[in-house]
């Protein structure tokens, strides 16, 4: 091989090489990228969660702090209903103070309950403050009482001794009576004075012990049950299984007992708030209404459709309502108005029924009777014009002027008569 032939060799492989080693410079640089960008991605991920998280809260993103769901039949729900908890409160016993005979038997009961369970538990010890206050007000109102019972015994022995009609013996008697209630109201003041001065200087601590029992749907298997059964059958098996706990302890000497759901949610409020606790009790904040917090307002539109049905009920109201005045209103000048024809209505149906019975009372005493009616309505017609006119007596001025205003007075009186006659026969006539 030639020379010029070896050296064209080798620059093809060194060439090829080139190539080969750009094109894994390539690779490398492209699973960098990649790389770096899989890791900006749950940064950014994180960020955008910190800032959903500082913008607001709501009921489900508070939630997620805690590692329960809800409180329901007693039980504590955790994990979207994969496992449920109830717990057992037990009142402990002072084991330092017993004889070694009883130490013995409690130690022999504890190991009986060891051997007993079939199912994990836990031991949960709980340290509370002690709040006096509900106990220091409840005897401030008995020691209230104590003292009205006293003053009213210092009275009755005052009255007795005055009135000289007791002996010295029953006198004897009630002041010893009255020695005691005073004692007793005395004793009372020093116990809350005292008990006021140790709660103010420092806390009054208490331990609580609970065992918590727990249950897995999951042990089921694979079924077909709902939530609501699953959650009843999860019941009836932690029930088993405290009253169990509850039989073999009370071995022991120590008494148990399952705690309801208000009982739980002061366990989880002083486990969730040890520092408020102390101040702010479980009592407190459900009278302040602490559930408005996770609570959300209703809707703009529902609000104001309801806004809008009370506006038309209210409008409807105040229209049924000007009707039925209104109505009322027609009805009483249709009555009225029969009432100023009353008396037009009353001779005309009285003249009908002479005319009726004209063959039985003669046609003599009828049209006799019906002049009378005539004169009759002639008067009242008079009268009613005068009121309505309110004619005046004539001024002494003059005879003439006096005869003329009669002459006029008399024409006036005459030409309303002609009209009323007029219109009665019009109305007999109809």
């Amino acid at each position: 091989m030639s020379n010029n032939e070896l050296t064209s060799l080798l620059t093809t492989i060194l060439i090829a090489m080139v190539f080969v080693l750009f094109f894994l410079i390539m690779i490398f640089v492209f699973i960098k990228i990649k790389n770096d960008k899989k890791k900006k991605m749950p940064m950014q991920t994180e960020n955008k969660g910190t800032n959903t998280a500082t913008q607001g809260y709501n009921k489900q993103s508070i939630f997620n702090f805690m590692e329960f769901d809800k409180i329901e039949d007693n039980m504590i729900i955790q994990k979207n209903g994969t496992k449920y908890l109830m717990v057992v409160e037990c009142q402990g016993v002072n084991y330092d103070l017993m004889s070694g005979i009883e130490k013995t038997s409690v130690e022999e009961g504890f190991l009986q309950f060891l051997n007993t369970l079939r199912h994990p538990i836990q031991i949960y010890t709980q340290t509370r403050t002690v709040n006096l206050e509900k106990s220091i007000s409840t005897y401030k109102s008995r020691i209230d009482q104590l003292e009205a019972d006293l003053r009213a015994k210092e009275a009755n022995y005052q009255a007795k001794a005055k009135s000289g009609r007791y002996t010295k013996e029953q006198l004897d008697k009630e002041f010893y009576e009255l020695t005691k209630q005073r004692n007793l109201y005395e004793y009372g003041r020093d116990v809350i004075f005292n008990t006021e001065r140790m709660s103010t200087n420092k806390n009054v601590l208490n331990k609580k012990y609970y065992i918590i029992i727990p249950y897995y749907p999951e042990d089921l298997g694979n079924n077909n049950f709902d939530k609501e059964e699953i959650k009843n059958i999860a019941f009836s098996e932690l029930y088993t299984r405290a009253q169990s706990v509850i039989r073999t302890l009370s071995a022991c000497g120590i008494n148990g007992k399952i705690l309801g759901s208000n009982l739980l949610a002061e366990l989880l409020y002083v486990a969730y708030n040890r520092d408020e606790e102390e101040i702010y009790g479980l009592d407190k904040a459900i009278a302040a209404g602490y559930d408005e917090l996770y609570s959300t307002a209703p809707d703009v539109l529902d609000k104001k459709m309801k806004e809008l049905d009370k506006q038309i009920e209210q409008k409807a109201m105040d229209m049924a309502n000007d009707a039925v005045i209104q109505a009322k209103s027609d009805k009483q000048k249709r009555i009225e108005e029969k009432e100023k024809s009353m008396n037009d209505l009353i001779s005309q149906m009285a003249k009908l029924i002479i005319e009726e019975n004209k063959t039985f009372v003669g046609e003599d005493i009828a049209e006799a009777a019906v002049d009378k009616i005539d004169g009759t309505e002639e008067q009242e017609d008079i009268e009613e014009i005068e009121e309505e006119e309110e004619i005046a007596p004539p001024k002494k001025r003059g005879r003439k002027k006096a005869s003329t205003e009669n002459t006029e007075e008399g024409g006036k009186v005459n030409d309303v008569k002609e009209k009323k006659k007029t219109t009665r026969r019009t109305t007999k006539t109809a």
